[in-house]
């Protein structure tokens, strides 16, 4: 069942520049998604209507039974029951970490709002850190407290703007999988935006594709990896080789064995160190350039290599 619910929201600028297109999406209480799109694509828009914060031409948002109000139809935009999570921290710079993460608290009663401080302290790791102030921190360390703070009024919903991107891979990787936890443990609904995919597949199993204020494609990140609607969707997960036999036809690097003597002849340009793999730029004998996954090392710079691959493994579009 459906807890929230977006119906066919549509935002134009003035300028006529549509930046979502008819975007419809139920998401059951206390699922985890993530948006995933490149920049421009309207993510940031979307998240801002969600929140009642931004106005739309048409369409309606649903948390339950309750309509989601534009700032035209509310005094007050905005609901204590959706938070958003910016990229920037908006700290309070003067305030101690138990300030800023009690801010919205401030009219609360004094023991409650301590409890809760407490509480979301020890939640998020930063009991050590309480009387700190935002300078003293790291980004990762930084971007938790905003998240206390948001999480502060016992919010149904938790928006996540690419609240990440600013955080080197260490950091990211290490409060990605901390705040799933945390996430999932409070059973509160979660829209994770980001344009870096390895990021979404970290927080979540629910995959979310938007392409110029568009839903292109949901579900999980092995249907959308297997059949992609379309070559930008495909795109996302991997370089593609084009088939020059097939018209629309395309193999990932990763779906390509290695031989020595048997296969597509070509010859190694370039070779570059990757982690689990060698990535190889092979030059085919037709002239096409093709990267492809050396995962056991075996070939240097100029040598000769024969490709082969399952046809089922073929993306056509």
């Amino acid at each position: 069942m459906s807890y929230l619910k977006i119906e066919s929201i549509q935002k134009t600028y003035q300028n006529d520049k549509p930046a979502i297109v008819d975007f419809s999406l139920e998401i059951p209480k206390g699922q985890i998604i993530s948006l995933i799109g490149e920049s421009g694509s309207g993510k940031s828009t979307l998240l801002r209507i969600i929140a009642g914060l931004e106005s739309k031409n048409s369409g309606e948002v649903f948390l339950g039974e309750e309509k989601i109000l534009t700032p035209k139809e509310k005094l007050v935009p905005g609901y204590d029951e959706i938070q958003l999570v910016f990229q920037e921290y908006h700290l309070y710079p003067n305030s101690t970490v138990e300030e800023n993460i009690g801010r919205p608290l401030i009219q609360y009663d004094k023991a409650y709002k301590k409890k809760r401080i407490d509480e979301l302290l020890k939640l998020l790791g930063l009991d050590a850190f309480s009387t700190k102030l935002p300078r003293q921190l790291s980004g990762g360390q930084q971007q938790k407290v905003a998240i206390g703070r948001a999480l502060s009024l016992e919010p149904q919903v938790i928006l996540l703007d690419e609240p990440f991107s600013s955080l080197d891979t260490i950091q990211r990787r290490e409060l990605i999988v901390e705040l799933k936890t945390i996430f999932k443990q409070l059973e509160v609904t979660v829209i994770f935006v980001t344009h870096d995919l390895d990021d979404a597949l970290q927080m979540t199993d629910s995959l979310v594709l938007m392409h110029k204020g568009k839903l292109l494609q949901k579900g999980s990140p092995e249907s959308i990896f297997e059949k992609p609607k379309n070559l930008y969707a495909a795109k996302l997960f991997s370089h593609l080789n084009i088939v020059s036999e097939k018209p629309r036809t395309y193999i990932r690097p990763s779906d390509i064995q290695l031989f020595k003597s048997v296969g597509l002849a070509g010859k190694v340009l370039e070779k570059q160190y990757l982690v689990h793999y060698n990535q190889l730029n092979v030059r085919l004998e037709n002239g096409a350039e093709w990267l492809v996954e050396d995962k056991k090392r075996m070939f240097e710079l100029g040598e000769k290599v024969c490709l082969r691959w399952d046809e089922k493994k073929e993306i056509s579009f």
